[in-house]
């Protein structure tokens, strides 16, 4: 696996139909492994409020380091 949970990621890949889009951070919530690796990542608001609960394939993240 490429990524653990609750692992801060950025988003390589614009997703308008959510209204998320490249370079927007969010956590891992989850991972699958069947039938193929995938995250659950939780994007949030400047508030804190959730946005988007996607379901992403791992070339479409990389890892946050601050």
């Amino acid at each position: 696996m490429k990524f653990d949970q609750f692992d801060t990621v950025i988003l390589l890949k614009d997703h308008f139909n959510e209204g998320i889009i490249k370079g927007e951070i969010g956590t891992i919530m989850e991972i699958y492994i069947n039938p193929r690796e995938a995250y659950e990542v939780e994007f949030v608001d400047e508030n804190g409020q959730a946005k988007a609960l996607l379901t992403l394939s791992p070339n479409e993240l990389e890892k946050y380091n601050i």
